[in-house]
């Protein structure tokens, strides 16, 4: 018998691999920061013992969930500015507020913040876009979290970069610093094709090019985004992407809500994926992403939050919800987007969407241990036919019992392991204190 780090066991195991393989009363092995093996209980307590052993009876174990887009330091402005437009709301609420208030000490507490609700909700990695990220970098390497991160690229000023050179030598450093860290990748980031010039966005992709990393960008979010990129550019978003050279299979965009069939054909042609955001697209009433066509297409697509600003949370498991009830609601069909396929978009497909299909988003020997384990028994998850079904319109993010990432242990019992939820969420009430006194807010 082989003596290794961890045993998890005592529930139903969902691998999410290719063949939607699962075993009931079944365990996972793992030793170091790696799953060596899975199968069912006895099978694998046979063949393993271990430093500590995880059993939580009834449960589900399934992999962490990949949240593919979110601004985690933006928990700091969790609802400042609410039912508004999107343009409204990131002219006159957002960008004033970030100029007045962003700092290091902002991105470095309001991303703990941001990995604290997103481990305590079964999220093990995020992509992250924002300003000071390697305070976000920090933060996760301190939470334990897994991420893609990428300094947000403008033509203005940001409060981190006055101009889009120094933005690009930031996301250089960041590329070269973390550089092989076992938590830590880094992206390069231009914000929109409307906030940025051609030029900033040849620059990006020459940098993605040259160090072999991913690049992504807000991408049609909107109707009124669309006709201002065609009069901007004189072109269709997607051609001219094509035209700059920026398409691959390492490139995703967030939204795509306003994509028709050139557009997919694109995607589909160049292997580039995409991030669904279905909270945040109807809370700003940004419509409804063709999602099920893109699918049709072989398009690879994750799903992600966005920001706490526009959504207002982190909760993965809501966004499956979303996803699913929406899509079957702006298509007046029941059967599209079925709950597997939700729960693959928040895992596998979102690893996929990374480029961190080798790493995480199933439960298999040689992946890294990222694992989420769901308490079943509750009154609102009694009684369980189908788990996928379960996961993607009854589970909640506080039933997350237990999650692992990397084989670490960060969250047992619905308490962090890692880092001090008390200290952060009252240094994140200071910053709010100082957020509300700059923008003349009300108590």
């Amino acid at each position: 018998m082989k003596r290794i780090d961890t045993l998890v066991t005592g529930g139903t195991v969902l691998t999410m691999d290719k063949n939607s393989n699962k075993f009931k009363n079944g365990a996972v092995a793992i030793d170091g920061d790696r799953i060596i093996a899975v199968g069912s209980q006895d099978t694998i307590t046979q063949s393993y013992s271990a430093d500590q052993i995880i059993d939580l009876p009834g449960s589900l174990i399934m992999p962490g969930l990949i949240n593919a887009h979110t601004h985690a330091a933006m928990t700091c402005f969790r609802g400042i500015a609410d039912d508004m437009e999107l343009m409204d709301w990131l002219n006159n609420y957002i960008f004033p507020a970030e100029a007045r208030n962003v700092s290091q000490d902002l991105a470095y507490w309001g991303s703990l913040l941001a990995c604290v609700e997103m481990i305590k909700s079964g999220t093990t990695t995020f992509s992250d876009m924002y300003i000071f990220e390697d305070e976000t970098a920090r933060a996760a390497k301190q939470a334990g979290m897994r991420c893609l991160i990428g300094e947000v690229l403008f033509d203005f000023p940001s409060p981190n970069a006055k101009t889009p050179e120094e933005g690009l030598e930031y996301t250089e450093k960041l590329i070269l610093k973390w550089a092989d860290d076992p938590l830590i990748n880094v992206m390069v980031e231009p914000h929109s094709l409307y906030t940025c010039s051609p030029d900033l966005l040849k620059a990006a992709s020459d940098m993605s090019n040259r160090y072999q990393v991913p690049l992504s960008t807000h991408l049609l979010e909107n109707k009124n985004e669309a006709r201002q990129i065609k009069e901007k550019l004189g072109t269709r978003a997607t051609s001219f992407l094509e035209e700059m050279g920026m398409l691959n299979e390492r490139f995703f965009a967030f939204h795509c809500v306003v994509f028709d069939d050139d557009d997919m054909r694109l995607f589909t042609d160049h292997g580039c994926k995409v991030v669904h955001n279905p909270e945040s697209n109807m809370k700003l009433a940004s419509g409804v992403a063709p999602i099920s066509a893109m699918l049709h297409r072989g398009i690879t697509v994750g799903l992600g939050t966005d920001g706490c600003a526009s959504n207002n949370n982190l909760d993965m498991f809501q966004e499956m919800d979303s996803a699913a009830k929406l899509e079957k609601s702006s298509l007046l069909d029941p059967t599209v987007m079925p709950a597997e396929k939700v729960v693959r978009m928040a895992t596998c497909d979102g690893a996929k969407v990374l480029g961190m299909e080798n790493q995480t988003g199933i439960i298999e020997p040689g992946k890294k241990a990222d694992i989420c384990i769901i308490d079943m028994n509750k009154p609102h998850l009694t009684p369980m036919y189908d788990e996928y079904s379960h996961l993607a319109y009854c589970v909640s993010g506080a039933d997350v019992d237990t999650v692992l990432i990397n084989g670490q242990v960060v969250m047992r019992g619905r308490r962090m392991t890692t880092v001090d939820e008390q200290e952060i969420m009252d240094r994140v009430r200071e910053i709010a204190e100082g957020i509300r006194k700059s923008l003349n807010l009300n108590p």
